[in-house]
């Protein structure tokens, strides 16, 4: 890093209006026809905190420890910066670039200054170092908040994704689309679980006709379900069994014997009537016009 003999922050303080002015108009052409009144007026007021924030750090600190207690408000605004550009749609490159396109100015004022070529040399290798140790942080920051936001989505698309349906009284239904793995098991068996003991329901549907493929996984998953109904007192019934999928479980050498299955919902729905005592009969009676 720096030594304390560097000559940064006396630039970054008498050439703070010329850097910040020709480092923002870099920013600017980098982001391109992305450029808005708002944007522009966010990259200015970004641009000229973190030029105080770094100023302030490289004097107070000595411009040699970046992970010293000095450069805490510095690296909790990279972090504020990256998570606000992260949920903007922001990409990774352009708010790197954020913290990369200062050396151009910078390192122009440098050679202005400093007649040295050896002191040049040293300052401008050294600075470049602290500058990407800055944007590599900002980058980190940026990734995490991207597969934080990630994540939630997804956690909130599984639970979307497996909706419990009162059909009848104390009859549930729970139509599965899409692959069946443990993370998704898991929502499903507490989305249903939580719904069983809300309605007091004795008998659920759990409907596959829309899961793709079923494999031993697959299979496991479905019985850990069903057992896991059976402790809160719930039967459940296993509709959408297709041919294909009968042969494959059968290939398999899943037991699921002691569940019943069926074909299709309604077949299901009326085996769960049956098993609750009721019937759905039709009505003879026409409207009269």
């Amino acid at each position: 890093m720096l030594s304390t003999s560097s000559r940064l922050p006396e630039i970054l303080k008498n050439h703070r209006e010329a850097l910040l002015k020709e480092w923002i108009s870099l920013q600017l052409a980098a982001i391109g026809r992305r450029t808005n009144a708002a944007t522009e007026q966010s990259l200015k007021t970004d641009s000229s905190d973190f030029l105080t924030y770094f100023a302030d750090a490289a004097k107070a600190d000595g411009f040699t420890n970046l992970q010293g207690e000095k450069w805490n408000a510095l690296r909790d605004f990279l972090n504020n910066l990256s998570s606000s550009r992260a949920k903007e749609g922001f990409t990774p490159t352009e708010t790197a670039s954020f913290i990369f396109s200062l050396k151009q100015p910078l390192f122009m004022r440098f050679r202005a200054e400093i007649g040295d070529p050896n002191a040049l040399t040293e300052e401008i290798w050294n600075t470049t170092l602290v500058l990407d140790t800055l944007g590599l942080f900002t980058t980190e920051a940026f990734q995490r908040t991207r597969e934080e936001t990630i994540s939630r989505q997804q956690q909130e698309l599984l639970e979307l994704s497996t909706p419990v349906v009162r059909l009848w009284e104390n009859v549930l239904a729970l139509p599965l689309i899409g692959t069946l793995d443990s993370g998704r098991t898991q929502v499903v068996m507490q989305n249903l679980l939580e719904a069983i003991v809300a309605t007091r329901s004795d008998i659920a549907i759990i409907d596959i006709t829309g899961v793709p493929t079923v494999d031993t996984l697959v299979a496991q998953h479905l019985l850990k379900t069903v057992a896991a109904a059976r402790l809160m007192g719930a039967d459940c019934i296993i509709s959408g069994i297709r041919p294909q999928i009968a042969q494959t479980i059968i290939h398999l050498g899943v037991d699921l014997s002691e569940v019943t299955t069926k074909a299709t919902m309604a077949d299901a729905f009326q085996v769960a009537l049956s098993r609750a005592g009721m019937t759905i009969t039709r009505s003879d009676l026409r409207p009269t016009k």
